[in-house]
């Protein structure tokens, strides 16, 4: 009886251990197609997990594709008390709106009645493009004793007075008779470097294209900012009006307008004078001459480059 009981367990033992062994086989066998399978393949683990429950590429297949950081970005930026140094940060600029009409505002066409009248030729005198090929003289261009700086008379690229003290101190007087009607003038930009200038224009083609900003912002060599003698100006506590032109609009811009002269300055770019200028209408920007030829330019409702005899 013993002996039956014993070749009974024995022969249970065996059944157990042979499921058991086949267990381990089959375990090992899909184990091993498993690692063979994903170094074949090139993936973690880690990531075919991943795979399999979002069914999506992981996030590592975009890191070439991010946008920029917030100190790459092209947009308006935040702006300082003062920009006078050639050493402060671009960043510190404040860049003329993207949503400004740089693009819309177009030269109005000739028309005539069954034919169409082709727009006349721009003179070779002309300021309103670039010289192709022009290199950047060795002295600046004096006109009448005025510093004449524009598309066809750049600055050379060491040419760094840095600010004008005369118009500072001109800007300085003009600001505090503002403040008897109510107005609270700075000047939010005034000289800038090559360099500066170069960094700043960049960033509008980068964001707008060169034909664009060719229209708004001066290439480096050809700034007015260069001279230390271009102010851009604005209110105290209305930034959002800075570099744009919801600042022509503005009580203090029409202040500006009908008194700068007074003390010296012009405003640069008139609106309808781009053909002119070169440059599209900047209700912010002014540019220090002298009280009597500041005076005379604006009784007679001319620009620099009208004044200066280049047409």
């Amino acid at each position: 009886m013993r002996n039956k009981n014993d070749e009974y367990s024995a022969k249970k033992r065996r059944r157990k251990n042979k499921w058991i062994n086949g267990g381990i086989v089959l375990l090992l066998i899909i184990l091993s197609g498993s690692v063979l399978w994903i170094g074949t393949n090139g993936w973690s683990v880690e990531k075919a997990v991943d795979n399999i429950q979002n069914g999506s590429e992981s996030a590592a297949d975009f890191l070439e594709i991010e946008g920029p950081s917030d100190s790459e970005s092209t947009g308006p930026t935040k702006r300082s008390q003062e920009n006078t140094s050639p050493s402060d940060m671009p960043s510190e600029e404040p860049l003329r709106k993207p949503e400004d009409p740089l693009i819309r505002e177009e030269i109005p066409e000739e028309k005539s009645i069954g034919q169409a009248v082709p727009q006349k030729p721009i003179k070779p005198s002309n300021p309103t493009g670039y010289i192709k090929g022009q290199k950047l003289p060795k002295e600046p261009k004096l006109i009448k004793g005025v510093l004449l700086v524009n598309k066809h008379y750049p600055l050379p690229k060491d040419y760094a007075p840095g600010e004008s003290a005369e118009a500072r101190e001109a800007f300085n007087e003009l600001a505090a008779e503002a403040v008897i009607s109510g107005i609270n003038l700075q000047a939010f930009s005034t000289y800038r470097s090559y360099e500066y200038q170069a960094i700043l224009y960049n960033r509008y083609v980068e964001r707008d294209g060169q034909e664009a900003a060719d229209r708004y912002s001066a290439r480096p060599g050809y700034s007015e900012h260069q001279t230390g003698l271009a102010f851009d100006i604005g209110e105290v506590n209305h930034e959002k009006h800075w570099a744009s032109n919801s600042f022509g609009d503005t009580e203090a811009a029409k202040w500006l307008a009908a008194n700068a002269h007074r003390f010296g300055f012009i405003l640069r770019y008139p609106k309808g004078k781009e053909e002119m200028t070169g440059y599209m209408h900047e209700s912010w920007h002014y540019r220090y001459i002298g009280k009597d030829q500041a005076e005379q330019l604006f009784k007679r409702g001319i620009t620099l480059e009208e004044y200066l005899g280049i047409q």
